[in-house]
């Protein structure tokens, strides 16, 4: 491995140093005007204050405990099912704005969840996420199967950072915990929705509650959308490109036969049809709704998930839960690779998932200066790409069809098993410190995995197997400077763990190693104005070893392979957000500021054609093996800001009139290590905007609206040469009632 010189080294540093610096700088700089306008949050200041003028306290469970987000150390992004649907974050896709340091890149049949610059930026199997999402206490599905809409929802938190103690090895960017609407004991009551809308939308939703008995309860929900595609596609194509039919339902029971025993079953069911992803070359330059293609379309999800969460609270008031979770699905999957009507370059393949998994809890009461938690966990996941007739499979690649023709199936089943565990202990009334740890054990096997060449009779075989054992967690030190301030530190670790390459017709399968990284996190949260208003803001610095990578093979550079980088990457950057509340005036804002660098290491870059070697730690350096030293981390952008603000207009006779605008951004950033513009490595920034106008009279509400309203055009992803439009402006007119 090539060695920096001290010299640049210390550039390296420098440079980090003044951005962090001016970034830190800047918030300092707004914070003092804030802070010269707080006053202690002490009750007696609320004496008389309408609770309807101060701001709800916001609680997070991700750490398998109810706690104040205002007193937790922790960098996150909570939201109700109010504040998505006023939001408009109705799916994955528009989390991005709602949320600061936060990316997805959407191309179909995956995604690219980051935050900070961390979780996937490989579109293959074979590569973990970094950023898990857990649907009612399950881990959902890794990285696939992304298209389950968000409705009759209780609670989103996106945690920032690696959760390496409570969620273990898929978290090294962070994690996201959504909550359905449980059943309650309130009585009969939901509520149904039904909205019109630009290029034939139609979205039907629902949901009742239902008290069947004194200890019996249930709720059923469903969601039901079509539209019609953005796109113009001439062809010829095949398949429904963009056109959705969405549908999903869900059922919950909750028993509490006593104070101390809880048992609530949910089961999802979603049959999502969005016909495809239609896309163009990276660089094309024409209107990416109007596009040509003569290959297939398809981008069809069906799955359940079935899970029940078991709590029983002691006499002594320790708490045992139980988690139990299924997941079974198909994802079908076609695309035109070359993205024109030119070529007959063509992807398409299924996969068949299933997923088991299994957590035990054992929490300690809250009311006790030493406060502790244990763990257990199990999950066993099996990825499925099944085959037809020998040699052909479901998964094929064209180059072009049936003339140079490439099929894969196999099992890839991979098992983990877990111990964690977190210790609190109140050093005095105001300063805390805690200490997390997981131990995780986890099996990665391609199992009898063929990829034939049919035209060539070629077969080749894999049948290997990657074991990986890590420890990671978190070191806290907490102190309450008064009932308004809280303030906290700590170092996390994360781990995503390594795996296994395919064989190619050059050399037979290689593995590749795990990622590691140690983020140091300070942060700073305030309650001012008697709890009207409230602040986050914190600063982060992460090492990344290891960063695993799709690229040219080092010494077959005509061909790819998943490789580990060899220097550090380190990351660095502030967040803050704002929320308020003055009485019917409601606004929300936040933001991030980071900075990004690549460590000392040549890659391959597989899309530009040479010769010769290309030495990970020599090189020698050409136009076509890169020093990636000094780059920027991909999906990292540099500046990322959402607003939000309403105001409710009384009317009289119960009636409100409320409108409100969200503004967000995401600055430009880069898809690949190489940040080469000149083959359309460079996404760019953008600026969105939605706006609605609510009419509440009681149980019924109108609403219209408009997302996206200024009509920007913009690329929402790109991927293996290929670029994914996002939204365009949509627009139109719902109605809810609730009883």
């Amino acid at each position: 491995m090539a060695t920096k010189s001290a010299e640049e080294t210390l550039r390296k540093g420098t440079t980090m140093g003044r951005k962090l610096w001016i970034t830190t700088s800047s918030v300092v700089l707004l914070w003092a005007g804030a802070v010269q306008a707080q006053q202690v949050d002490d009750p007696e200041t609320r004496v008389g204050t309408d609770q309807a003028d101060v701001l709800g306290d916001v609680v997070v469970t991700a750490e398998r405990r109810t706690s104040n987000l205002q007193t937790t150390a922790v960098a996150a992004t909570v939201l109700s099912g109010d504040d998505l649907t006023n939001k408009a974050v109705t799916s994955l896709d528009q989390l991005q704005f709602a949320a600061p340091s936060t990316t997805i890149q959407n191309f179909g049949q995956g995604n690219f969840f980051n935050v900070r610059g961390i979780g996937k930026s490989e579109a293959t199997t074979a590569v973990g996420v970094g950023v898990i999402t857990y649907r009612d206490g399950v881990a959902a599905f890794p990285a696939y199967f992304q298209t389950e809409p968000y409705y009759d929802i209780g609670s989103l938190e996106l945690l920032r950072g690696p959760q390496g103690t409570f969620a273990g090895a898929n978290a090294t960017g962070g994690a996201v915990f959504i909550t359905a609407r449980n059943p309650d004991f309130s009585g009969i009551n939901g509520y149904v929705f039904g909205q019109v809308g630009n290029y034939s939308d139609i979205k039907l939703q629902g949901a009742i509650n239902l008290p069947l008995t004194q200890t019996l309860a249930a709720r059923l929900a469903f969601n039901h959308e079509t539209r019609d595609s953005f796109y113009t596609i001439t062809g010829p194509y095949r398949g429904r490109p963009g056109v959705v039919d969405s549908n999903s339902v869900r059922a919950s029971l909750l028993w509490q036969p006593t104070d101390a025993l809880k048992v609530l079953w949910k089961t999802d069911y979603n049959n999502i049809d969005l016909g495809g992803y239609p896309a163009d070359p990276a660089l094309a330059t024409n209107d990416p709704f109007k596009i040509t293609s003569n290959g297939p379309n398809e981008a069809h999800d069906e799955f359940v998930r079935s899970s029940v969460n078991v709590s029983y609270v002691f006499d002594s008031g320790m708490t045992l839960k139980s988690i139990t979770g299924y997941q079974a699905g198909r994802s079908r999957f076609a695309t035109d690779l070359d993205g024109t009507a030119a070529l007959n370059n063509t992807f398409a393949d299924q996969l068949d998932e299933e997923v088991w998994s299994q957590e035990f809890n054992l929490i300690s009461p809250d009311q006790q200066r030493l406060k502790w938690l244990l763990g257990l966990y199990y999950q066993y996941d099996m990825a499925r790409f099944p085959a037809k007739t020998f040699p052909t499979a479901e998964y094929r690649i064209g180059f072009p069809e049936n003339v140079l023709d490439i099929y894969l199936w196999g099992d890839t089943p991979k098992e983990t098993a877990a111990i964690f565990g977190q210790v609190s202990y109140d050093i005095s009334d105001r300063v805390q410190v805690q200490l997390g740890a997981r131990y995780a054990h986890s099996v990665s096997t391609n199992d009898d995995v063929y990829t034939t060449y049919p035209q060539f009779g070629i077969v080749l075989f894999q049948d290997d197997e990657v074991k990986d054992d890590k420890v990671t967690g978190k070191v806290t030190l907490n102190w309450k400077v008064d009932d308004s301030n809280f303030v906290y530190g700590f170092v996390a670790t994360g781990h995503k763990g390594g795996g296994l390459n395919a064989p190619n017709l050059y050399r037979p399968a290689l593995t590749f190693g795990s990622e590691d990284l140690v983020d140091y996190e300070l942060g700073w949260k305030s309650t001012l104005l008697g709890g009207r208003l409230r602040s986050q803001v914190g600063a982060y610095y992460t090492v990344y070893q290891d960063f695993q990578v799709n690229i040219g093979d080092p010494q077959f550079p005509q061909v790819s392979r998943i490789q580990n980088i060899q220097g550090d990457t380190t990351l660095m950057g502030v967040e803050a957000s704002l929320q308020g509340r003055f009485g019917p005036l409601s606004f929300d804002v936040a933001g991030s500021l980071s900075s990004s660098e690549m460590g000392d290491f040549f890659g391959a870059d597989p899309r530009l054609g040479r010769t010769g070697v290309c030495n990970p730690s020599t090189g020698p350096a050409s136009a076509n093996c890169v020093n990636i030293s000094g780059n920027t981390k991909s999906y990292a952008p540099e500046a990322t800001f959402n607003a939000g603000i309403e105001y409710a207009f009384p009317l009289g006779a119960n009636m409100t009139l409320t409108p409100r605008v969200d503004y967000a951004h995401i600055g430009e950033s880069w898809t690949t290590i190489f940040n080469n513009a000149a083959l359309g490595d460079r996404l760019g920034a953008r600026d969105i905007v939605n706006a609605s106008i609510r009419l509440n009279t009681g149980p019924w509400t109108w609403a219209a609206y408009a997302l996206n309203a200024t009509d920007e055009t913009y690329i929402a992803a790109i991927n293996s040469g290929l670029r994914y439009a996002g939204p365009p402006r949509q627009y139109g007119l719902n109605l809810t009632r609730t009883f």
